[in-house]
């Protein structure tokens, strides 16, 4: 690895760390011509699919934003900050694991929906109010019905 203060193209690891959780490693490096130290940190580079929108258009995933989706209809509710993280852990792994360059976003609604089901049932009508655009009140009591 490249010394940032030389610029010297070698340099040796000093220590290495992985991080409590496990997301990434930690290492200490020091720079062969200038013995300047440094610290660099190692995290695995996953590929999400791209999200497909209604209207044709692609975007990235982006955890940000199906986090604020949930706790919108979360707002208010006896769910916990870990029930949350854990439930967003599982879609971006089920994500991971389709092995898909492309979700359509109806699916990825369809996740957030499966796991607010099993989070809470307010919520969970909350965001399928919205993300369904119900026409009429019979398919607003069909999905209370389904519950």
């Amino acid at each position: 690895m490249k010394c940032p203060f030389c610029g010297h193209p070698e340099t040796q690891v000093v220590e290495t760390r992985v991080s409590e959780d496990g997301d990434f490693v930690r290492r200490r490096r020091q720079c062969s011509a200038c013995d300047k130290r440094f610290t660099t940190y190692e995290r695995p580079d996953v590929n999400y699919p791209v999200v497909v929108k209604k209207d044709g258009s692609r975007a990235d995933f982006d955890a940000g934003k199906v986090r604020a989706s949930m706790m919108l209809a979360l707002r208010k509710r006896p769910v916990s900050i870990e029930q949350i993280d854990d439930a967003l852990l599982r879609i971006e792994q089920k994500l991971l694991a389709s092995a898909q360059r492309e979700i359509p976003s109806h699916k990825l609604g369809e996740l957030v929906m499966r796991e607010l089901k099993k989070l809470d049932k307010v919520a969970y009508v909350r965001f399928a109010s919205v993300y369904r655009s119900f026409e009429d009140v019979e398919e607003f009591r069909q999905l209370l019905r389904d519950i």
